[in-house]
């Protein structure tokens, strides 16, 4: 039965990311935001921790600790860093990813390597520059062959494009119409023919790296194969579920932080003779982010409940990533405006965790298209019930 209280084993899960995020992002969050690059030295030490296979079986090298106490350790992390927190649910959706769908010797040699950092993190392309929330119009092909496949075409958006050791790629291996023409292929990244492009210069995230990648006739074995042809659709949307469940968690942790750290300002920050906290236009600001955020906190926790006991989660995972991103960036904007024009400067975070929460509402689905996906559960359920 669901509990908004976590067990021994899943609070023990979160205290670790709280103890790593706090030990090992913390010191480097505001410099990786300036200078840019990808976080390499943190992500193996994620690694180390158990951090990138969290929802991963235990004989796959992961934690074996469920979706739930992923979603609490995500918002621990994205507390302190999204940078580094977004190349962390990325890689372990992918894990997640061929773990579901792989051959058993596809899991045996990818997973463990994904979990142990052999592989840096792991990568998911599926964007092109024509095919964002419409995968089905992707251009990128595969043609067989007698040895195996050939790859070509181009993917955008790519997190961790610069140092991702394997990525899931999305194809077209037919001409039927629509999705049906879709398959997905495990290509490593220092695969011949794969060329990662230079990393985009982005309003926030600067810490991780999102750059295109380019497929020049990429020649791969029938094992590359994950999943059935003409199966590739399908496996994205169930990987997608769960990777709004991971956005949905970051983006809370973005909007805690904003909010935790604007209320201590106030609680220290003077006008008129007293702290700005006694305001009641203060104090309504906290009072609305809180609650906001609380129950963002309950949609991420019952989505990733519902996927943790093997039942129907996607319209849940839909409500999350669409609510927490979205109260999550108004948290931060609020923490803006209650610290002022210190809030606007680099001096303080909160303009960091405005930019860097952004962009929860774009990736793994735009707002737009979770309300499609909401609105679709919710009218077929309908006319079943009539």
């Amino acid at each position: 039965m669901l509990s908004i209280e976590p067990t021994e084993s899943q609070q023990m899960i979160a205290d670790t990311a709280r103890q790593f995020a706090a030990r090992v992002l913390a010191p480097r969050a505001a410099e990786l935001d300036v200078s840019g690059g990808f976080p390499a030295d943190s992500l193996a030490q994620a690694a180390e921790l158990g951090l990138l296979g969290i929802n991963v079986p235990g004989d796959l090298g992961g934690v074996e600790a469920g979706a739930v106490a992923y979603a609490l350790a995500v918002i621990e992390l994205a507390k302190v860093c999204a940078s580094t927190t977004v190349a962390i649910t990325v890689s372990n959706m992918v894990a997640e990813v061929i773990t579901k769908f792989g051959t058993e010797a596809q899991r045996e040699e990818h997973v463990p390597k994904l979990c142990g950092g052999d592989y840096v993190v792991g990568g998911f392309a599926l964007s092109e520059a024509g095919a964002g929330s419409d995968p089905a119009s992707m251009r990128t092909k595969a043609v067989k062959t007698d040895r195996g496949w050939v790859l070509s075409g181009s993917k955008l958006w790519i997190t961790s494009g610069t140092d991702a050791g394997l990525f899931v790629v999305w194809a077209k291996t037919s001409d039927a119409p629509g999705s049906r023409s879709i398959s997905a292929f495990l290509v490593k990244g220092d695969a011949p023919g794969v060329v990662r492009g230079k990393p985009e210069h982005k309003m926030g995230q600067h810490g991780s790296t999102t750059t295109p990648l380019d497929f020049n006739d990429v020649e791969l074995g029938d094992d590359a194969l994950l999943g059935e042809v003409g199966h590739g659709f399908k496996i994205a949307m169930m990987a997608l579920d769960g990777g709004r469940i991971g956005i949905a968690s970051l983006a809370t942790g973005c909007g805690l932080a904003a909010t935790d750290f604007a209320a201590d300002y106030a609680r220290e920050r003077r006008q008129f003779g007293k702290p700005i906290a006694s305001f009641q236009a203060i104090q309504w600001m906290l009072a609305d982010s809180a609650t906001e955020l609380d129950a963002a906190r309950l949609l991420v926790l019952r989505a990733a409940w519902l996927k943790e006991q093997g039942k129907l989660f996607t319209r849940e995972a839909s409500m999350a990533k669409l609510f927490a991103s979205e109260r999550a960036h108004t948290a931060c904007d609020r923490a803006i405006q209650v610290l002022g024009g210190y809030g606007y400067t680099r001096e303080y975070p909160v303009e960091r965790y405005l930019r860097d929460v952004r962009v929860t509402r774009i990736f793994e689905g735009t707002s737009e298209i979770q309300r499609i996906v909401i609105s679709r559960d919710l009218l077929r359920r309908q006319s079943a019930a009539h």
